[in-house]
């Protein structure tokens, strides 16, 4: 007999007044990493909140729910929300976007918190440059795009550089066939045909290299047996 699949439900969704929030001590970010509290708020300020905040119902001694609602995931969402409030930017009963736990669940605070900030997947250095790229081909100038990263226009314009190296050095690359540095040093010349030209010398030089490596080996190891 088949086992039944047993069926998924996602905790629900919805909007809950800002003043109504208050940060968990299960939260087990502790260390400052990333962009500042500052400049998320400013983010926010100028293309909203991008992702919902992870809510648990506040209970009282006898389990019942309080009415606030405690953040074990997004506690730096909630502080740069924090902090456009404060600067009366934002409204103390501004409807946040939630997904709302249910009191119940036995899993942990600390489990919800730990697996958001680990199961976050960064993003590859090449797709970045392809999005800055996509950004300037929309028609942002290099410093629209510098502003709304929090990072310098000479950032922005070597990294479109390397954007539009050769799609056969871009793919070497993302398949770390290459590293930054090496990816950097054929942005001196624009011409992909000789961008691809070095790297076929290149590659045939590393192979060379490595053939007459494995010879010395070998014969190492004949002259060792005989």
């Amino acid at each position: 007999m088949a086992t039944a699949i047993q069926k998924i439900t996602l905790s629900p969704s919805r909007d809950i007044p800002f003043n109504k929030l208050t940060l968990s001590q299960a939260n087990v970010r502790r260390i400052k990493a990333g962009i500042s509290i500052e400049e998320l708020a400013e983010d926010i300020a100028r293309r909203g909140l991008l992702q919902s905040l992870n809510v648990r119902p506040v209970l009282d001694a006898d389990g019942a729910e309080t009415g606030l609602y405690e953040i074990p995931a997004g506690g730096r969402r909630y502080r740069a929300l924090e902090r456009l409030v404060k600067q009366k930017r934002l409204a103390k009963t501004a409807p946040v976007p939630c997904v709302v736990r249910d009191p119940a669940t036995p899993i942990l605070a600390e489990d919800d918190s730990l697996a958001e900030n680990l199961q976050r997947a960064p993003l590859h250095p090449l797709d970045q440059f392809r999005a800055f790229q996509a950004l300037r081909d929309k028609g942002q100038s290099e410093e629209d795009i510098a502003a709304a990263f929090f990072t310098s226009a000479h950032v922005v314009k070597q990294r479109l550089r390397l954007a539009g190296v050769s799609p056969k050095l871009l793919d070497r690359y993302a398949e770390d066939g290459m590293t930054l540095e090496q990816l950097m040093a054929f942005t001196v010349s624009a011409d992909h045909a000789r961008q691809e030209q070095v790297l076929c010398r290149y590659r045939h030089k590393t192979c060379y290299v490595e053939h007459e490596i494995m010879l010395s080996r070998g014969r190492h190891v004949l002259a060792t047996l005989g």
